[in-house]
């Protein structure tokens, strides 16, 4: 995911635990020469900074997700980093540069230079220490505004402190006048409007998750409700111009579809799937451990009815053999959503997922018998049943079958489970596999944290939903109302109320979640409830009980045992005799 979002958490973790000074108040600027100057004429005004500064900044310059994190880890374990700095003369008696001299700053070998706001920075030292420099240099000998206006957390003052510190000189006037007459517009300008119950994560990109209370009160969730996953602007797409590529099949050819064609010349499958992000629950993970991501609770999960054609029949349209299983391994798919650079969202499945009989891969244009709302992929997007919602890519434009997994950065580095042992110095993104099934998951979605329950009530009523991932089903709810000690069995709910209970599907394809509901005695004399749940699924797999042995440096994966504490209030009149 890019990361440029995780900026808000320089405020969080406190990385200006040193004094700043800002040019925008006319103050001079502290900075030390370089020691690993290459040659240029700024090198007077660079400073050395500790790989904590070094990465920080790339961050904020950068699309990709281990970029700001890894500096961020840093900002917290060097506490005491310190530099030697030397007073230079206020910002006006910087240099003069056209943008023409800073376009040519491009590479590690010529310097990487950047603009923002008529300012010109150098940060050829970062890309050379950063492990996503390829990304950086996306930005390089240009200007900083198109790629902060994806994300509008850039607009603090902390963060421009940071890029403070990096200042080489100013832009020509000319240059200058050029850039401001050039008019800014905001990506996220045509998303479409949410619903205001939803709880939101992010504003650009748009994320957000339902109230936890309600997300149990339907067995499908409305689609106005179910929770939002955007890694950047929502893609106005023209259906009527729409095309879906699809590319690499040995031995067929290259396959366009209009959405039309999608319709009318496939059968149209219907297949109800739950999908949930890798960070659902994530929260949890930042009580034992500040992680990076965004703080999901434990409503990044939902359940739908998605219609469309089947993948195997649109890749046996383009000429997909099963002998073809032996020479490729795996499918991509590239949305419609981009950044300015034209970097599109991407990931890919495994290849016997996509052609399996069972595996229910759908490129889906409806969602819950309507066609699919912008926020979630419309006209068209894959749907990977049992498998990380990261793999279900919206507004689909190509797929392709392919020897080789997605390069895109979603795939090859974040959206990974790494030991508790593992942090940002020592991680290797390379030595994981990419998320596809998800493990099994259960939370308490009534009561919440901190509601109270009157005694005279003599029970409580316990909700929640239940899922695996892979197709396995859900077997089994236990619930505890004394924090783990003793257990009682919930009840499953696999329909809406009211319905025909649906039957148990086909071993391998329980695609959907299972909502659950205990009502039980109050403990007597309790005077709170730490309440547990845990689920099981057909292949006897459990939830951990703790969260602090499958913490990870992502948190992601977070399904320990789900723990929520009420208390028991007494009546008036039982207090008074009391």
């Amino acid at each position: 995911m890019l990361l440029l979002r995780h900026c808000r958490c320089l405020t969080r973790v406190g990385l200006l635990k040193t004094q700043r000074v800002q040019l925008l108040q006319g103050a001079a600027l502290p900075v030390a020469v370089c020691s690993s100057h290459r040659g240029h004429k700024s090198g007077q005004y660079q400073r050395s900074h500790g790989p904590n500064w070094r990465h920080a900044l790339a961050g904020l310059l950068a699309g990709t997700g281990a970029v700001l994190a890894y500096g961020l880890h840093h900002s917290q374990t060097e506490q005491a980093a310190t530099t030697i700095v030397q007073p230079i003369a206020p910002a006006s008696s910087l240099p003069i540069y056209t943008q023409d001299e800073v376009t040519k700053h491009r590479s590690v070998e010529e310097g990487v230079w950047v603009t923002y706001k008529g300012s010109v920075y150098d940060i050829t030292e970062f890309v050379s220490m950063h492990p996503g420099g390829d990304k950086i240099l996306l930005a390089a000998g240009g200007a900083l505004e198109p790629f902060w206006a994806l994300y509008a957390v850039h607009s603090q003052d902390h963060v421009l402190e940071i890029l403070s510190e990096y200042k080489v000189g100013e832009l020509s006037a000319e240059d200058r006048r050029k850039q401001q007459s050039v008019k800014s517009t905001d990506p996220y300008s045509t998303d479409p409007e949410r619903h205001p119950a939803l709880r939101i994560n992010s504003l650009k990109p748009f994320n957000a998750e339902p109230p936890a209370e309600i997300l149990s009160d339907n067995y499908i969730t409305p689609s106005a409700i179910f929770f939002k996953r955007n890694h950047l602007p929502v893609p106005q797409v023209d259906p009527k111009s729409y095309r879906l590529q699809v590319e690499g099949v040995p031995g067929g050819a290259p396959l366009s579809l209009s959405l039309e064609e999608l319709k009318t010349r496939f059968p149209k499958h219907t297949v109800t799937a739950t999908l949930q992000c890798a960070g659902n629950r994530r929260s949890e993970m930042n009580k034992v451990k500040q992680v990076k991501g965004l703080n999901w609770g434990i409503a990044a999960i939902s359940n739908a009815t998605w219609s469309g054609a089947r993948l195997k029949d649109v890749l046996l349209a383009a000429g997909y053999m099963p002998e073809v299983v032996r020479q490729t391994s795996h499918v991509q798919f590239e949305g419609l959503d981009s950044d300015v650079t034209g970097t599109t969202y991407g990931a890919s499945i495994p290849l016997n997922k996509a052609v399996s009989e069972e595996g229910d891969v759908l490129l889906a244009y409806q969602m819950n018998g309507e066609d699919l709302p912008a926020d979630h992929g419309y006209p068209v997007r894959v749907v990977v049943p049992g498998t990380v919602g990261a793999r279900n890519v919206k507004w689909l434009g190509k797929i392709i079958v392919s020897e080789e997994e997605s390069s895109s950065h979603w795939q090859q580095n974040d959206y990974k489970g790494f030991s508790p042992a593992t942090d940002w110095d020592t991680v290797d993104f390379k030595s994981a596999p990419a998320i596809q099934e998800l493990p099994i998951q259960s939370a308490i979605t009534q009561p919440a944290e901190g509601a109270v329950v009157e005694r005279s009530a003599e029970e409580v009523t316990v909700k929640g939903y239940a899922w695996s991932g892979g197709g396995r089903e859900v077997v089994r709810v236990d619930v505890s109302l004394d924090g783990g000690r003793t257990w009682q069995v919930a009840q499953l709910q696999s329909s809406e109320k009211g319905q025909v209970p649906a039957p148990s599907p086909p071993p391998g394809r329980a695609w959907a979640w299972k909502l659950w509901e205990l009502t039980a005695p109050l403990p007597p004399a309790a005077q709170e409830l730490e309440i547990v749940c845990k689920a099981v699924d057909n292949s006897y797999n459990m939830q951990p009980d703790s969260v602090a042995p499958i913490w990870n440096l992502r948190g992601v994966l977070s399904n320990a045992w789900h723990r929520v504490k009420v208390t028991v209030k007494e009546d008036e009149e039982e207090q008074k005799l009391l």
